[in-house]
């Protein structure tokens, strides 16, 4: 009998001198599947992961200073493309010389710029991704000011974040739950990398790429939470309509569908991935 999940596992790579952590699933000997996430982490695809590891191996990356990684983001290092260059240096200590490609929330953004300017993508997925001028929302934008930042306290921060956290799910969390995705803003570094992500957000790193993504034809699929009150699937539609070879499959959900919507997520994914 063919397996229907794989197992989930937490592991490691170092990238210059810092431990990053990352989500696996799937055969080493599969095709790779790399997935970035943004104001989250990783643990947005943990629901979709058992699943797609039958087809793919899967690397769902924390960058620096978010989820179980160590290191800390400062707004230099935060930015759309200095974030692209430290995932092509983990794909590198991975042995990745090119490789399927997710990102969410502003991870889709990193993801677009690896998509446009790498080489390296062969197929890309988009979910919930900020794009254009969808970003950033006025819950992220006000952090950009300094002044903002300096005075918001770490109690806060980790309210604000349940909030956002709830909001993007459709469903309620448990306490479990909430408290599984809360937990690495436990740790002041993490609070600073948010942070300093949350400073650094900048459209144009999304305008303008929209030429060279128009140039790439990367074969690319858009899977979308309908729902979304912070990446609205407006958005989606115009992409597909601006950028060749890409399409969009709307599911029930918020801005994390994984979560109201895994069987759904997995065979849009699969369905692009395979064909």
């Amino acid at each position: 009998m063919t397996p229907t999940q794989a197992p989930v596992r937490r592991e490691h790579v170092e990238v210059a001198g810092t431990s990053l952590s990352y989500l696996s699933s799937g055969d080493d000997q599969s095709p790779t599947l790399l997935l970035l996430h943004g104001t989250f982490w990783s643990r947005v695809w943990l629901p979709v992961l058992p699943a797609l590891g039958i087809v793919r191996r899967c690397i769902a990356l924390d960058l620096p200073g978010f989820g179980h990684s160590e290191g800390e983001l400062d707004t230099s290092h935060a930015t759309v493309p200095a974030l692209a260059e430290t995932v092509l240096d983990a794909a590198d200590a991975l042995g990745l010389d090119s490789f399927d490609l997710a990102g969410h929330d502003i991870g889709g953004g990193i993801a677009q710029h690896l998509a446009a300017t790498s080489g390296r993508v062969n197929k890309l997925v988009l979910m919930n991704s900020v794009m254009f001028d969808s970003w950033p929302v006025p819950a992220v934008e006000r952090f950009r000011d300094p002044q903002v930042r300096a005075a918001t306290t770490a109690p806060e921060l980790l309210e604000a974040r349940a909030i956002s956290t709830q909001r993007a799910i459709k469903r309620t969390l448990s306490e479990e739950e909430l408290a599984d995705y809360l937990s690495p803003w436990n740790e002041p570094a993490r609070h600073r990398s948010w942070m300093a992500m949350a400073a650094a957000a900048d459209p144009r790193y999304t305008l303008d790429l929209v030429p060279l993504l128009q140039e790439a034809h990367i074969p690319t699929r858009l899977v979308w939470g309908s729902e979304d009150d912070f990446q609205k699937v407006s958005f989606a539609h115009r992409y597909i309509n601006e950028i060749p070879g890409s399409d969009l499959v709307e599911v029930n959900g918020n801005n994390i569908p994984t979560e109201a919507s895994p069987a759904a997520v997995t065979q849009a994914l699969l369905a692009h991935l395979v064909q």
